[in-house]
């Protein structure tokens, strides 16, 4: 029989899950659509032109997610990550269907007729725009879906096997070491399917931003380690020391995928 303890520790270890989870897949979502531009980000920081700096825009925001997924390995072992990150990848698939979907629709006639010149009173085809942006979605998904639950089966994996070394201590370590490692599998899988084998880049342009991309989430992983400590300190102010540690041991022994 559940006590009040039990059932109130199970409430909060459920609305964890689902925040966490939340925060998850928006961002994973959110960088699958807005990765499909290609910026020049050394003019923003004052990178000489001779250093590669050309970055998908989605991985501006792709930080939130590993930081995210170390959070759930932490609380909820590779199992939790696994149902989240499935769960993702098919949210995704549905987002980019939905997407696809809308750019096969009639455009209205007065819908192209307002939008058929730019601010500077150029020529403009709106349905056109519309379509060359989110199509590119499409090479964009295949190789990202798997890039993606590669990387955070590698990233689950890697951080409980540092957690058994480390214990609860070096947080920093699991958490960074782990990303490291599955961000370099993904960061040039993704684009290397989606814009080499589907699209129209060279070998070395997959490279150079590949190793751009990778650098950052690199810099971003270490920068982003006090946020890992705060989140953990509030995670456990919330559920309580005694909970915590059960919750931690829990996923602990969770550890087959």
């Amino acid at each position: 029989m559940s006590t009040p303890a039990n059932s109130l520790f199970a409430h909060k270890k459920q609305q964890l899950y689902l925040v966490l989870s939340a925060i998850f897949i928006v961002n994973a979502l959110l960088a699958e659509i807005i990765g499909v531009k290609i910026f020049h980000v050394n003019g923003l920081i004052g990178l000489p032109e001779t250093v590669p700096g050309d970055l998908t825009a989605g991985v501006l925001i792709w930080p939130a997610v590993f930081v995210t997924t170390d959070i759930l390995n932490e609380y909820f072992g590779p199992k939790g990550v696994l149902r989240v990150s499935l769960l993702t990848a098919g949210l995704i698939l549905y987002a980019f269907g939905v997407i696809y979907a809308t750019t096969r629709l009639q455009p209205a006639a007065f819908w192209l007729d307002v939008n058929k010149a730019d601010a500077q009173g150029r020529p403009f085809n709106i349905d056109y725009a519309y379509q060359s942006i989110f199509r590119q979605g499409g090479n964009i998904i295949i190789g990202s879906i798997a890039a993606f639950i590669v990387g955070q089966l590698l990233d689950a994996t890697v951080f409980q096997r540092l957690r058994r070394i480390t214990g609860s201590r070096l947080i920093w370590l699991r958490a960074t070491g782990s990303t490291l490692i599955s961000q370099l599998v993904d960061s040039f899988v993704v684009l290397f399917v989606a814009f080499y084998v589907f699209g129209n880049w060279s070998f070395e342009q997959v490279l150079s931003v590949a190793n751009t991309n990778y650098w950052y989430k690199f810099a971003a992983a270490v920068l982003l380690t006090p946020v890992l400590y705060l989140a953990h300190n509030l995670i456990d102010r919330y559920l309580g020391q005694a909970e915590t540690t059960e919750l931690q041991t829990e996923a602990a022994q969770n550890v087959s995928v």
